[in-house]
């Protein structure tokens, strides 16, 4: 018999541990990230009274898959709408809370001697919390219907993408020699193009193809579709000098907005969970005990940095942002403690060999330390503000309650102005980047396959492939031009002042310099003409362009086509009732807010009326839609009913909502008699004494007292036929009946 490759032992090691560890983890109620690292710690080699991995090389290609789909289904929980529309207050509290931490971070690194690097990338490692975890804690604390809770998410959702970003820069940074602002600057606007690039082509692509296979494709081919162009994605990325998790977090956030994501996050998953347990196996691999005891006290005052700077400046964020003391002290508190990517940002300084051996361990151990410790720092903010609110006077209260570094909106000119340019400026910045693309590719792969084609016409070859390229580029190129010129902004603008009129025309002007840069830049390229003719040629095109009724239908079209694709999961959560009313966020000015309750298949609830389970008056809030599939019952009356599955729109405050929540969760009950009520299939011979002998069935109180049902009569050995209600039993009938076992036995005997 062949003997098994070493890979497989390994991952037969590997997965047995992990599951043994984490079964023992799930039991004690604490997150299955931290029996994975003690899984991997007890089959590497630092553990000598087990058995360890052989090969520790192909482990690491394992894991290195693993933080592809990781940051993959990261990507698929992620959306850039919900980064547009959260506003001001997230983006200043997550900017606040990085930058601080990760100056702490430095600064520690640096008073251990460490080296720039290594104090670069602790301050990284630092910075970021763990939404895993957060996540787990709030939903096993029953806290993710409470209005910080979502603050906290939506403050998570924006670290995750700067962690990305922090990824890249963090590659350049390590891969320079002298690291300098314009070369960070740099890796910046370069990570801008390619994600704006990829992003704007991927949502006018990829909904069309997945849209028109709909009827041919099934979870299997779903599957490896979504696969496939992540690791194609991911490619891409390494190609352009990116990293290949960057490449699939990017993939990840296409996907997340088509229709089929649901379905794509539901089949991803298990492939996910199993090379994430991989890759997490493989962080606790690296935990040197002999490290540990060398560093103790480093690791000490890292949990303790992390601990009451994620507090102190995790509530500064938060008050920042504009929220009350209390709310922000809450989330900051929530914040305290490093994740998945942590692990991540180690694993890249390792790989790059730019961090040292002992900085791996010495961050997962912190990790560990930490997020056994979220559940007591979210339980010790309620505790630490009462301490605040007795010690400090009133008026220092209401001056931390109404900090805010939030813009304030207004309706006058001001504001036309601010949304007009900063619409211009996006529209001009994609369609630039489209239109570089556009010219680097056909210069790059088209010009050549034509110069060969007509090597004893190089003239003629250029004429064709800047002539293609002009015309590739030309929607783009109008739409550039002349878009938000008929807006509401630039209408009401032009129409408020005669002062307005000179600016408006300039940026009108600004943007056609920009697009006949484009045509001057392909037709010197390729013709070498004086710059008169060049920019004459330049400016007669873009006219050309801006009269065409063909591309102004033709960039309408696109951009709508776009729009549908970004908007299709948004209209489809509207329908299925996973996205809240428009009213929800007027609310919370009121301390109160919509909550989304999901009534599972097995509650006591279902089958009740709103009147029987009287959630008013048990906990306060108030029941303002019940959506049931597709169908929306708006303010129900007390007489309806709750069915399984449904989903409920309820208003309340934080503790109502938890209270109801948490008696939702409760009011599931297991079905104890679940064997007795399976059916049985029994012979019933009548003879001579049977009481149903010459008695009809449909008298013979079969369905109606004991609660069976007659398949047919036995007509030899391969043949039943069934039984008229008019007809009576004889003897010798042989009759099949279904039914419970409790209620056949009544009947047979």
């Amino acid at each position: 018999m062949a003997e098994l490759p070493p890979l497989v032992k390994d991952l037969a090691l590997i997965l047995v541990v992990a599951g043994i560890v984490t079964l023992l983890f799930k039991k004690l109620k604490q997150p299955l990230v931290l029996g994975y690292i003690v899984a991997g710690f007890v089959v590497s080699p630092h553990m000598p009274y087990t058995m360890s991995v052989m090969d520790k090389a192909d482990v690491q290609t394992w894991a290195d898959i693993g933080v592809i789909f990781l940051l993959f289904s990261l990507g698929l929980d992620f959306s850039f709408k919900k980064i547009l529309k959260m506003g001001a207050a997230p983006v200043i509290a997550a900017m606040t809370i990085i930058f601080c931490m990760m100056l702490l971070g430095f600064t520690v690194g640096q008073s251990f001697g460490w080296s720039e690097m290594n104090c670069i990338f602790l301050a990284g490692m630092l910075a970021m919390s763990s939404t895993t975890i957060i996540y787990k804690a709030f939903d096993d604390m029953g806290l993710r219907q409470q209005q910080f809770a979502g603050l906290v998410m939506s403050v998570l959702i924006l670290e995750d993408i700067l962690a990305i970003v922090m990824m890249v820069m963090l590659s350049s940074v390590a891969q320079g020699s002298n690291p300098d602002g314009g070369e960070m600057l740099g890796s910046v606007m370069r990570i801008a193009f390619f994600l704006i690039l990829w992003f704007v082509v991927g949502i006018s692509l990829i909904p069309i193809f997945l849209r028109r296979m709909r009827s041919i494709i099934n979870e299997e081919t779903l599957l490896v579709v979504s696969l496939g162009l992540c690791c194609f994605m991911a490619v891409v990325s390494t190609q352009v000098g990116f990293s290949s998790a960057f490449g699939a977090f990017v993939m990840g956030s296409i996907l997340a907005e088509t229709v089929e994501a649901e379905k794509i996050i539901r089949v991803v998953e298990p492939v996910k969970n199993l090379f994430g347990a991989i890759f997490f196996v493989s962080v606790g691999m690296l935990v040197d005990p002999d490290i540990l005891i060398g560093y103790a006290m480093p690791i000490a005052v890292v949990v303790v940095t992390i601990l009451a700077g994620q507090a102190l400046f995790g509530s500064l964020g938060y008050l920042l942002s504009g929220q009350t003391l209390k709310t922000a002290m809450k989330c900051g508190f929530s914040m305290a403690q490093i994740g998945e990517f942590a692990f991540i940002i180690a694993s890249l300084g390792l790989s790059l060999g730019v961090i040292a051996d002992f900085l791996y361990p010495v961050v997962v151990t912190v990790s560990v330390i930490t997020t056994f410790l979220t559940p007591y720092m979210i339980r010790a903010a309620e505790p630490c503000y009462a301490l605040l609110e007795r010690r400090l006077p009133q008026r220092a209260i209401r001056f931390f309650n109404n900090i805010t570094l939030g813009l304030p909106s207004g309706k006058g000119s001001s504001n036309y102005w601010r949304t007009l340019l900063l619409q211009m400026t996006l529209n001009t910045v994609i369609y630039s980047i489209l239109s570089v693309t556009v010219t680097a590719l056909m210069l790059t792969f088209f010009l050549p396959i034509v110069r060969h084609l007509l090597p004893a016409w190089p003239v003629a070859a250029n004429l064709i492939c800047g002539s293609l390229t002009i015309i590739a580029m030309s929607p783009f190129l109008r739409a550039m031009v002349v878009k938000k010129n008929h807006s509401e902004e630039f209408k009401a603008l032009w129409a408020e002042s005669r002062l307005n009129h000179l600016p408006l025309l300039f940026t009108i002007l600004v943007r056609v310099v920009i697009a006949c840069s484009f045509i001057f830049y392909i037709v010197n390229y390729l013709g070498h003409f004086a710059h008169a003719l060049v920019i004459a040629i330049a400016v007669a095109v873009i006219v050309l362009f801006v009269l065409s009724r063909w591309l102004k239908h033709s960039s309408i079209r696109l951009e709508r086509m776009f729009l549908q694709n970004l908007r299709s999961r948004d209209i489809e959560a509207q329908l299925r009732g996973r996205k809240r009313p428009l009213y929800a966020g007027h609310l919370l000015d009121r301390n109160i807010h919509i909550s989304i309750i999901d009534v599972p298949t097995d509650s006591s609830w279902a089958g009740h009326s709103l009147k029987q389970l009287e959630l008013r008056q048990r906990f306060g809030v108030h029941v303002c839609s019940i959506i049931r599939a597709n169908h929306y019952i708006n303010i129900p009356d007390a007489d309806e009913q709750i069915f399984p599955a449904d989903r409920l729109q309820v208003i309340g405050d934080d503790s109502q909502l938890s209270k109801l929540a948490e008696a939702m969760r409760s009011s599931v009950v297991a079905d104890e008699y679940a064997e007795r009520r399976e059916m049985k299939l029994r012979q019933l011979v009548i003879n001579g004494s049977s009481p149903l002998l010459n008695v009809r069935l449909k008298d013979s109180g079969i369905g109606d007292h004991y609660h069976c049902m007659v398949v047919g009569l036995e007509e030899g050995k391969e043949r039943l036929s069934p039984i008229p209600p008019s007809r009576k039993f004889q003897k010798g009938d042989v009759v099949w009946i279904v039914g419970e076992e409790e209620n056949l036995q009544q009947l047979t005997t």
